[in-house]
């Protein structure tokens, strides 16, 4: 008991074991236990007549019964691990009684000889029955491949060696007279040699019977692996390059290919803009080739001598037998052996990416579920590449989106939350991003108690790019207004500021103006900005002011100054200046008709009476009236300015 305790738990604790390193461990406890038995015969030789001591003899007994038990216990241990791999309720069981019948048997041995003598046979039947039983259940065989078939063949002949030798040793004890009663054979030890025989017997009969389709087996196995290594590439491996590598190493060892290759075009080439099969072709000069057993010279030697002979079913993927014999074409070649090829269209997204073509070197070495499986692995591997862009898409937009909220965050931070305010006049704005983050910027800056700047801009540009020339745009703004400086004077120094900080292809559309409350005057210039509209309550009618200026950034030297120009105006009561970006004029409608200048312009001067904030609201709505449901191609934004 303390023997079977002892062995189930070294044995159930090495969970990771496989089964051949389970027959393994019987192997070693037989070889070492059989060594002690022997060294035992050994001494027994030496001592001569010594060793006819009852003591002696029963002693020697004691010893090989337990070295015996060791074995044939741990063997046991050993065999219930692989009845039981799948294991089910009902074989669960079914070992329960089996392992319960062999402990109450141990209790039969207390009984009186004539007792035991009945007892002993019927016992020793139903557990041998109940162990044939058990002995059919060898699913583990299935999972071995060819080596380790022979490997376990061998490992269980050894282990009946043992079995036999251990048998042998303890029952030629029977007829000696010196032993006494208690030790005599139990039926517990009969069982289970019984049991570890049968199961030896038929576990080689078995892995015998397997071993024809053992190769078959393990091809449909690997095949299994293969396809879930190409499921699995694209989050293990995060690479295109990856999946191809799999793709063809997969393919060769399915189909036993002496040679192949996988040719795909290239996706910056093409710009990856879609198209049909026709953007692939295997005489294309700029294909990107994965190799395998051959070079890329031999693979335009075959190229070159299909399309010579005109050879049909291989390229041009026409043909839906993919097994074709083309002995004859690729006997013509110099420098192959091979005779046999395959071909696969690699697609993705339903476009031909590129193809996966296998070599043999005997003639009809492709049959048709060869190219099936070949299709199976080419098909799994464009869904994985396809799988793969749409998670790198989806990751991109993620980042961008992410940015886009950064650019947002500080968009909002850039725009003043409260305007200039001033006893002469009120200032209002209203501002917004066809897009998550635009360029649109206006500002203002108090100079003094009667003078203040007024800007309005347009940065080249969409998302953090634009929410960083902003930053640098307000910087600039903030810097040079409360140097006081006339509206030519600004924009000199902020072009040349600018134009350091800006990248070649940015550019800033502006208006700056400087409103003196004590001369009730507004002096302003533009800098390739949008005209300003002003609406003069003496003449009852609004004016574009088209002075002439060059965005800050585009002339980056001192040229710039020579395109700017000042205007002066005096303001009263009434007046109205309407600063815009031309997201505003440029707005279309379902008709593709712009917004345009003079809508804007019948708009201030229908509602010139009104307040700043209803005049506001006015120009939004009927902005957004025109426009319908047509989404805003730009920001638009509006920076009005009343006297009072």
């Amino acid at each position: 008991v303390s023997l079977f305790f002892f062995f189930k738990y070294r044995v159930e604790k090495a969970e990771s074991l496989n089964f051949v390193d389970l027959l393994w461990r019987v192997f070693v406890t037989g070889l070492l236990t059989t060594i002690g038995s022997l060294s035992l015969k050994s001494v027994d030789l030496i001592i001569g007549k010594l060793a006819e001591n009852i003591f002696v003899v029963n002693l020697f007994y004691l010893i090989n019964l337990g070295l015996a038990a060791s074995f044939v216990i741990s063997t046991l241990i050993v065999w219930k691990r692989l009845i039981l791999y799948q294991k089910s309720k009902l074989l669960l069981r079914g070992w329960a009684v089996f392992e319960y019948g062999l402990f109450i048997s141990l209790l039969f041995d207390f009984l009186p000889d004539g007792i035991y003598n009945e007892v002993q046979p019927f016992l020793l039947f139903v557990l041998i029955l109940l162990g044939v039983v058990l002995s059919v259940n060898m699913k583990w065989v299935a999972y071995l491949n060819f080596k380790q078939k022979w490997k376990s063949i061998l490992l269980i002949i050894l282990t009946l060696l043992y079995l036999g030798y251990f048998y042998v040793n303890v029952t030629a004890f029977e007829g000696n007279q010196a032993i006494l009663r208690f030790h005599h054979s139990t039926i517990f030890l009969n069982a289970i040699f019984v049991f570890i025989f049968i199961y030896a017997l038929f576990s080689t009969l078995v892995i015998l019977f397997n071993l024809p389709t053992s190769s078959v087996f393990e091809q449909k196995l690997g095949e299994v692996v293969n396809y879930q290594r190409l499921s699995q590439s694209i989050q293990t491996e995060k690479s295109e390059d990856k999946v191809y590598e799999i793709l063809l190493d997969s393919s060769v060892s399915a189909v036993f290919a002496d040679a192949g290759w996988i040719e795909v075009t290239s996706d910056t080439l093409k710009g990856d803009k879609g198209g049909d099969d026709s953007d692939y072709s295997p005489y294309r000069r700029d294909l990107i080739y994965y190799k395998f057993q051959i070079e890329e010279e031999r693979i335009w030697d075959i190229k070159t001598t299909l399309q010579k002979n005109k050879v049909v079913g291989v390229f041009d993927f026409g043909s839906t037998d993919r097994t074709i014999n083309y002995s004859q074409a690729l006997s013509s070649i110099k420098l192959t052996n091979y005779r046999s090829i395959i071909s696969m269209p690699i697609k993705v997204q339903n476009q031909t990416k590129g193809a996966l073509v296998l070599l043999k070197d005997v003639g009809d070495g492709f049959n048709k579920e060869m190219a099936e499986i070949t299709k199976t692995f080419v098909n799994q591997a464009g869904i994985s590449i396809e799988n793969f862009r749409l998670l790198t898409s989806a990751l991109e937009n993620e980042r961008y989106q992410e940015e886009l909220k950064i650019a947002k965050r500080v968009q909002d931070s850039l725009l003043p939350d409260v305007l200039d305010i001033n006893d002469d006049y009120e200032i209002l704005a209203f501002s917004e991003s066809a897009d998550e983050v635009g360029g649109d910027y206006y500002d203002t800056y108090k100079i003094s108690d009667s003078k203040s700047a007024l800007m309005i801009g347009d940065v080249s540009g969409k998302g953090t790019s634009a929410a960083f020339n902003m930053s640098q745009m307000k910087g600039v703004f903030h810097s040079l207004s409360q140097m006081d400086l006339d509206p030519l004077r600004f924009f000199v120094h902020a072009n040349k500021t600018l134009s350091i900080c800006l990248e070649k292809t940015s550019f800033i559309t502006a208006s700056y103006f400087i409103i003196d409350s004590d001369k009730k005057t507004v002096e302003f210039a533009r800098a390739g900005h949008c005209p300003t509209l002003i609406y003069d309550s003496k003449e009852g009618k609004a004016n574009f002011y088209e002075s002439k200026g060059l965005g800050l950034g585009i002339l980056r030297d001192d040229t710039f100054e020579k395109y700017l120009d000042k205007s002066t105006i005096k303001y009263k009561s009434g007046d109205i200046i309407l600063l815009y970006t031309d997201g505003i004029t440029e707005a279309k409608n379902f008709k593709r008709e712009e917004y345009g200048y003079e809508r804007l312009k019948e708009v201030l001067e229908a509602n010139k009476e009104i307040s700043l904030a209803e005049l506001r609201e006015k120009i939004i709505q009927n902005l957004y009236d025109f426009s319908g449901e047509q989404e805003l191609d730009d920001d638009y934004t509006i920076v009005l300015v009343k006297f009072k």
